[in-house]
């Protein structure tokens, strides 16, 4: 799967933590006041690596860059009413390097590029912290799923990673796991490791297989 752009190399600053924001999970809801009830579905993707280039502890609105095909799948899964989210892991923030500010910052940057998105719910814990948010537990998509008013069967998450996919399971949400982006001479998608789990090559063959089934 190709990257919109080539990585460009970042090393975060440490920066004071703000442990008044860090119980999670971390959840913004875009919808507003005047959303007309529940979707009748609903696909919640990873971030990095599935919506957006991977950088590591990001939170630089400057380096975000969405992953090939995204804003396809976007609008074709906008155009047939599904809701849409991202689900999340920002270690980052635990260990210091980012705070609430830059993950709204780099979320605002997604959406001016890729069109609203209704839902974020991002863990911000370390995997020390046994925190029950951390994917693969399933509290961010259940998270996300009660924001959209619907029960996980109508939601399908869509992530480079088993960790997502298991997350969405667990939930019991429906799963497409994607392969970790890699060099271009590394193709095809590697297999799943998780059963009841489908795959598919990039972001645009997912929702095409979403609006197919």
């Amino acid at each position: 799967m190709a990257y919109l752009g080539e990585p460009v190399p970042t090393v975060p600053q440490p920066r004071p933590s703000d442990h008044r924001d860090r119980p999670g999970p971390w959840l913004f809801d875009h919808r507003g006041a005047d959303a007309a009830g529940a979707p009748a579905g609903a696909v919640l993707f990873g971030r990095d690596g599935t919506l957006l280039q991977d950088v590591s502890c990001n939170g630089d609105p400057a380096m975000v860059h969405p992953m090939a095909g995204v804003r396809a799948a976007l609008a074709a899964l906008r155009a047939a009413g599904f809701a849409l989210g991202v689900v999340s892991n920002q270690p980052g923030v635990a260990r210091g390097l980012i705070g609430l500010d830059q993950v709204e910052a780099v979320q605002a940057r997604a959406e001016t590029l890729l069109g609203p998105l209704d839902v974020w719910a991002v863990c911000p814990h370390g995997s020390h912290e046994d925190c029950g948010c951390r994917m693969p537990a399933p509290a961010l998509v259940t998270a996300a799923c009660r924001a959209l008013g619907l029960p996980p069967a109508r939601v399908t998450v869509i992530g480079c990673s088993d960790e997502v996919a298991t997350a969405a399971m667990a939930a019991g949400a429906h799963a497409i796991r994607l392969p970790v982006a890699a060099p271009r001479t590394n193709t095809g998608c590697p297999p799943c490791t998780l059963t009841i789990c489908r795959t598919a090559d990039d972001p645009e063959l997912a929702a095409d297989l979403l609006l197919r089934r």
